[in-house]
């Protein structure tokens, strides 16, 4: 397959919407201070040389700008980027995009998934995809695509390998995320270091993963921060999974499955004729109907 350029056949979106100063909010935010330090120098590192997590947040409540976003002041939550024309719906449920053998630079992303109030967010649905080591897209199987769910710690872990390059584009891969009942966060993830960061006009250094060396292959490291509403609070119990507004009609056993319709844990659905049992909430989309998605459906 010819590698293409990714285009904006992705729904339209104003990465820097949240930081639109209007009435009471007439304030510079964390963003955009540190996208105007990066026009003037490079991006502030920690002292081991790798960018702040949304852990570091977490854990201690300052620290400094940072690419990776931090979410003490709820207004630094992970850029959007466009889709590009290369996405595929049902992915296979999987942590490990390689097999023995699998030529490439080895390489592990992990990290955790977090909402506005550096809160982990259970169950939070990620899918990737990205090339392979010859920078090309597979579009007939699905080799390099796979989606998982975050841990009760929110956490996650992805085995693959360093992306290839193709034209018109830096080193890259992309993901959706979206925690349970949630929107849908289409991202792209980056490489430190990489030259084509300079040319790429869709690099953005706030998506810039932590990389580092192991052995014959690469540890990559990046927090994701969701737009999710949370109470702050070291005593809280862990965040549940969010559900769908007092107003919206619930979803009745054995009503059809439909495109668009907020799904909860235990909502029962027929779809041709065969009734299914809803495992993780979601809202449905073209291409994960129940037959589709055993990581979402069982069923009976």
């Amino acid at each position: 397959m010819t590698p293409q350029k990714d285009n904006g056949n992705a729904t339209p979106h104003d990465p820097d919407a949240s930081d639109e100063a209007s009435g009471d909010r007439r304030r510079i935010s964390r963003k955009g201070l540190l996208k105007a330090a990066l026009v003037a120098s490079a991006a502030p590192l920690l002292a081991g040389g790798g960018v702040a997590l949304a852990r570091d947040a977490a854990s201690t409540g300052n620290g400094p700008l940072a690419p990776t976003p931090e979410c003490d002041d709820g207004d630094d939550t992970t850029p959007p980027q466009m889709e590009g024309p290369y996405f595929k719906p049902n992915s296979p449920r999987r942590t490990s995009l390689v097999t023995p053998g699998t030529p490439g630079v080895p390489l592990t992303v992990s990290g955790y998934v977090f909402g506005r109030a550096c809160r982990p967010i259970s169950g939070a649905l990620l899918d990737f995809w990205q090339a392979d080591t010859n920078g090309a897209y597979d579009m007939a199987q699905f080799a390099f695509r796979g989606h998982q769910f975050t841990g009760t710690d929110g956490s996650f872990s992805l085995t693959t390998i360093v992306p290839g390059l193709y034209p018109g584009r830096t080193r890259h891969i992309h993901v959706k995320a979206q925690a349970p009942g949630g929107r849908i966060l289409t991202t792209q993830l980056y490489f430190p270091d990489e030259p084509r960061n300079n040319t790429d006009a869709l690099f953005d250094p706030e998506l810039l993963m932590n990389v580092r060396s192991v052995g014959n292959g690469r540890q990559g490291t990046f927090d994701f921060v969701l737009d999710v509403a949370q109470t702050p609070g070291p005593t809280d119990p862990p965040t549940d999974p969010p559900t769908d507004p007092p107003t919206d009609p619930p979803t009745e056993p054995g009503t059809s499955w439909a495109s668009g319709t907020s799904y909860r844990a235990g909502d029962r659905v027929t779809y041709g004729g065969v009734a299914y049992r809803c495992l993780q909430a979601h809202q449905a989309v073209s291409g994960w109907e129940p037959p589709n998605v055993p990581a979402l459906w069982e069923r009976g």
